[in-house]
């Protein structure tokens, strides 16, 4: 199996996608500031899924870099959370925000899956 099969990987690359494209709409002067830590923190969600599935023969090294996905992913809300607050007529970020939501719930699941079934 490789990484691109699991569920949170395909999920956070879309969302990465989008959050990416999405980010450019903020205002200019947003661009290198918010946005910024927007696009590298929704890209660390997605690199570190990766990065940890390369380690997966190592238990523990899989579950800490799931969990810095995990932390990585509750960034991206707190960022996209700010902008919804900050700029209310963007409403797709409303949108993305739920998807980060659950996102998040599903890599919760999945480190308890891992610390409880996986065997190195």
């Amino acid at each position: 199996m490789s990484y691109n099969k699991l569920n949170i990987y395909n999920l956070s690359f879309e969302l990465f996608i989008e959050t990416h494209r999405l980010s450019f709409r903020l205002p200019k002067y947003e661009l290198y500031e918010l946005g910024s830590q927007l696009r590298r923190s929704s890209d660390s969600v997605n690199s570190n899924i990766v990065e940890g599935y390369g380690r997966r023969m190592y238990k523990a090294d899989y579950i800490r870099f799931l969990v810095f996905s995990h932390s990585s992913c509750d960034e991206t809300t707190n960022h996209i959370l700010k902008i919804t607050h900050l700029y209310p007529d963007i409403t797709e970020f409303n949108e993305i925000l739920e998807k980060y939501k659950l996102l998040g719930g599903k890599l919760h699941n999945y480190i308890e899956y891992v610390k409880n079934n996986w065997r190195a």
